[in-house]
């Protein structure tokens, strides 16, 4: 409360000086100036007495006559404030020591300056004063003056001392007792305060203040009726400060007596300590609207409460929490219990905070810790709670709805209990998911095994079985992953699974590895027939039934399962006519098959399987005799597919028709043809072979020789050496011994660098060494391969090679590969891999127009898996990033969001609520924050980013604690991210400079 008002000396009842004019009998006549000077004095005319005074005292050479004029002389400089009166006041004391006013002087110039209100000159004076020599009057005087310059001074002890000595004076003792009052107020000893006050109550000139202190001092006594009472007495009457005070004594004290509603009108007329409330007073505003069920205001209030960190802020967090429950604001809710919750201040509320901290957590995700960390260390720290066994409860379901599978798994490895081996059982299975989704495989197998070794949950258990198989089958272990889907089968629960619906399919397919036709026929059969809606694996099986059917020379079945795929004109419609044509070959309907064929290359024109088909064109031309139409199979096959594999057997097969018809010339043009642009191929060599037939049909051996010593791949001489060497080294690969074959071909390639075999040997090295694992060593065998024109082996080639490159993280090296499979390939599934990963290294090397030609292109494929999508709808969005074309970048966020999964769907999230904050939709922003906290917390970084982006949003809100609030968490939780931690303490910063400037002005 504030301090009391000084009273000024013209209220006190003080003596004035009645100076004695007797004068002695032997003053004579001649003492006419001393008289005069006298009564200029007692009227006051210091100036015009002092000079009377010193001709006197020059005139008249009697001692007392002097010493009175002296003692004059110094009073009269006091009055006028000489800056030598305290001099003259000195030396009259010292050379007039007998003086009978030598103490009257002393208290007289005392008084003076008391009444100028100069306190700490008149004690001075009062010090030198012999009280004892003093009437009681002036001893009164003396007393209450001396009593009031301390009190003045602040010395409340001398103060007590002096003015109790005059308590019980009839002309000070109002005066004291009001002093007195006010000393024991000023030392919070109200009741006797309240004593001296009641004194002089009826007093009207102390009434106005001492309403004010009394209803102080009640409101401290915990008298709040009376101070209610006294107070509004008082506020009419009051200034603009003491209104204040008044309004803050009574509307805290209609707060105590929990009269809320009459609290808060005048709870919100006080203007705070220097036009600035503190924690306190926003806290008891804001309680007092949460009482009265305004929730909205009391949010208001509880959140100006910024930096508390005492019993006041605990206790405004708590039902800063509880207001925003009330209002179904959880995520804010969250914010304040936590910040409750971490206070020590009420060992109560910490409990409740916490409670409901953890129960939210659970309900709607926790930015900040894993859910099961947070109910965990609930239990730990409060093990005797009544809620322990809903919090267990809330505990075990929370590893799964936290989605934090990751998280959740390191902290059920710590915690084997019995009642958490279903909950491990679970999130084992889930976090291999997870992996399995990643694409890292080995790790998703190793949990799908601790899934299933739990077998508390036998559904999951079946579920886990399931997913080992499928994992096994992506690594190749074809055995174990048939076995793992039998078990599945074996399963009570299985029907119940989604991966039931696959299995036939992918038993299928696990037959199919192992070359087990007619069991991958038989499980494709029964996937079609179940009548499945995945089209697009419905189509798959078609085709691969169809295929089962054609290994194993079933062509009709064949081809009526490659019918069905045709007529769904789905995915690879293009090779399942293909395929039905070939099949018409194989049962001796060539007509249907050319008539296929014939079809086939008018209505896809630009299938990787075109050059196939006018292969086999030509070839069934030959088969039934039409030569010509053959030749012109060939030709188109030349002229439009100049980079097919199937280039140089046409013209082969060109050259062999020529041969055969006895058109030697022709003949020997198109195997020459084949040599020049194919050498070290084995249509090169078998040209070679042929060619000599007819140099040595025609006796023109001669020529032959001189043609070929132009060949450097071919040494006559040594070609049984060459075929015997390459045969050997060729069986220790076919036999797959590893080590043995690396050995006999490289023995090979020194022995015979051009033989005949040389492109095969390099080949089947480069497979070798990629197998054993020393791809590194593969290297310059692929480049021999992709270095040649292009043949057999060319595609796998490139697409290895382009794999080591892109492992070893060199996308300078791989990317000219990749470009070359992309125009190159023949296989969907390297175009596919070629343009993904192209569009990747152009991202990586920071060229973001190329990155985003390529994941368009990835994006247009329709035979592209989602998995691939994601990655080609992250490059499109973070170039544009890149490129700040933010609208571009907004869009292409908004369809991954669609399709995306795990940390690719955080990063989606977060820029959704990034884009919403942008355009001023906060709470929509909002929203995907919390999307992203509840089922993306195991991706921190994106976690972290988005709650800067929250506070952002709260702050938009007006919300300042929360967005306080947030920042200081991420600023104190997220070190591991420091450009995540720059951001938010910057715009901290930023929050709390602006609310400084909105609290120093005056708080309503």
């Amino acid at each position: 409360m504030r301090k009391i008002h000084k009273l000024s000396l013209a209220a006190l009842l003080l003596y004035g000086l009645n100076v004695s004019a007797q004068q002695s009998t032997i003053y004579t006549h001649e003492l006419k100036d001393f008289e005069k000077g006298v009564d200029l004095y007692n009227q006051k005319q210091y100036q015009a007495a002092q000079i009377l005074f010193e001709k006197a005292k020059k005139e008249n050479s009697e001692m007392e006559v002097q010493a009175d004029c002296a003692y004059y002389i110094a009073n009269c400089a006091i009055r006028l404030n000489q800056m030598n009166a305290d001099v003259l006041m000195e030396d009259f004391v010292e050379d007039y020591p007998t003086s009978t006013k030598r103490n009257q002087a002393y208290s007289e110039v005392a008084s003076y300056y008391f009444e100028q209100g100069k306190y700490a000159q008149a004690l001075k004076w009062y010090d030198k004063v012999d009280a004892g020599s003093m009437t009681n009057a002036e001893r009164e005087r003396y007393n209450f003056q001396k009593g009031y310059g301390y009190f003045n001074s602040g010395d409340k002890k001398q103060a007590e001392k002096y003015l109790n000595k005059v308590v019980n004076s009839k002309e000070y003792g109002s005066q004291a007792k009001y002093y007195l009052g006010y000393i024991a107020y000023d030392s919070d000893d109200y009741t006797e305060a309240n004593q001296y006050f009641e004194q002089v109550e009826d007093n009207d000139r102390y009434k106005e203040d001492m309403s004010y202190f009394q209803a102080d001092m009640n409101f401290k006594l915990g008298n709040f009726q009376k101070a209610i009472d006294l107070g509004l007495e008082q506020l009419p009457k009051s200034n603009a400060i003491e209104k204040s005070e008044l309004n803050k004594i009574i509307g805290e004290s209609y707060f105590n007596l929990k009269q809320y509603d009459k609290a808060i009108p005048y709870l919100t007329e006080y203007r705070g300590k220097k036009g600035r409330w503190n924690n306190t007073d926003f806290y008891q505003l804001g309680y007092a609207y949460y009482k009265q069920g305004d929730y909205e205001k009391a949010i208001a209030e509880f959140n100006k409460i910024v930096n508390g960190n005492d019993a006041v802020a605990q206790n405004a967090y708590y039902h800063l929490g509880e207001s925003y429950l009330k209002t179904g604001k959880k995520q804010q809710a969250l914010n304040a219990f936590k910040n409750a919750s971490e206070m020590n201040f009420d060992a109560k509320i910490q409990e409740d905070a916490y409670l409901n901290y953890a129960k939210l957590s659970y309900e709607i995700g926790n930015p900040y810790q894993s859910v099961p960390e947070v109910l965990n260390s609930f239990l730990d720290r409060y093990p005797d709670s009544p809620f322990r066994q809903e919090l267990q409860n809330l505990l075990i379901s929370s590893y799964i709805t936290s989605k934090n599978y990751k998280e959740a798994l390191s902290l059920l490895e710590k915690n084997k209990s019995p009642e958490n081996r279903e909950a491990y059982q679970k999130v084992a299975f889930y976090r291999g998911m997870e992996l399995y989704t990643d694409g890292d495989y080995q790790a998703a197998l190793n949990l799908f095994k601790k899934s299933i070794a739990e077998q508390r949950n036998p559904r999951f258990t079946a579920r886990a079985t399931f997913w080992k198989g499928e994992t096994e089958y992506v690594l190749s272990q074809f055995n174990e992953a048939l076995l793992s889907f039998k078990q599945f089968l074996q399963f009570n629960e299985a029907k119940t699974t989604p991966e039931y619906d696959n299995i036939n399919y992918n038993l299928a397919y696990t037959y199919f590895k192992l070359k087990n036709y007619d069991q991958a026929s038989q499980n494709f059969k029964t996937y079609v027939e179940s009548g499945k809606a995945d089209q697009i694996r419905l189509n798959d099986a078609y085709l691969r039934l169809g295929d089962s059917y054609f290994v194993s020379g079933k062509y009709w079945p064949a081809m009526e399962a490659y019918n069905e795929a045709i007529a769904m004109n789905g995915i690879d419609a293009d090779y399942a006519l293909f395929q039905k044509a070939i099949s018409y070959g194989f049962v001796a309907r060539n007509e249907r098959k050319i008539e296929d064929l014939e079809q086939f290359i008018q209505s896809y024109p630009k299938s990787k399987f075109a050059d196939d088909a006018l292969y086999e064109l030509g070839n069934t031309y030959v088969t039934e005799n039409n030569t010509a139409k053959a030749l012109q199979a060939y030709d188109r096959l030349i002229d439009n597919y100049k980079n097919s594999s199937y280039v140089s057997k046409a013209i082969m097969r060109q050259a062999l028709i020529y041969y055969n018809a006895q058109q030697d010339d022709k003949a020997l043009t198109k195997f020459k043809k084949v040599v020049a642009e194919f050498p070290n191929t084995p249509e090169a060599m078998e040209a070679v072979s042929t060619a000599r037939l007819i140099y040595v049909d025609n006796g023109r051996t001669d020529e032959y020789a001189a043609w070929v010593k132009t060949l450097s791949f071919v040494d006559v001489s040594d070609a049984d050496l060459d075929n015997t060497a390459f045969e050997s080294a060729e069986k220790q690969y076919m036999q797959n011994n590893t080590k043995q074959a690396i050995a006999s071909l490289n023995s090979y390639i020194a022995k015979f660098p051009n033989g005949i075999s040389a492109l095969k040997a390099h080949f089947y090295l480069a497979q070798a060494y990629f197998a054993d694992d020393l791809p590194n060593n593969a290297v310059s065998h692929y480049e021999y391969v992709i270095s040649k024109p292009r043949n057999e082996f060319t595609e796998q080639a490139l697409a290895r090679l382009s794999q080591i490159h892109l492992k070893n993280k060199d996308c300078a090296k791989a990317t000219p590969v990749l470009k070359r499979l992309e125009t190159e390939a023949e296989f969907p599934q390297n175009v596919t891999f070629a343009q993904s990963n192209l569009m990747k290294c152009y991202y990586d090397e920071k060229d973001y127009a190329n990155a985003v030609v390529y994941a368009d292109k990835v994006m247009a494929n329709s035979k592209t898996e989602d998995r691939i999508k994601s990655d080609a709808q992250i490059i499109i969005a973070r170039s544009a990033i890149k490129t700040d074309n933010e609208e571009k970048a907004k869009q292409a966020y908004a369809k991954l969001l669609t399709i995306a999964k795990g940390e690719l769907a955080a990063e989606a999230l977060y820029y959704d609520a990034y884009f919403k904050n942008k355009e001023g939709k906060y709470e929509a922003s909002n929203e995907a924050v919390q999307k992203l906290s509840k089922d993306y917390s195991g991706y921190k970084y994106f976690g972290a980013k988005a709650l800067v982006i929250m506070a952002k949003n709260f702050y938009g809100l007006k919300d300042s604690f929360q967005a306080t609030y947030i920042l200081e968490n991420v600023i104190k939780n997220f070190t591991a991210y420091p450009d995540v931690v720059e951001e938010a303490q910057k715009e901290l910063d930023a929050i709390k400079a602006q609310e400084a400037k909105r609290n120093s002005s005056v708080q309503n």
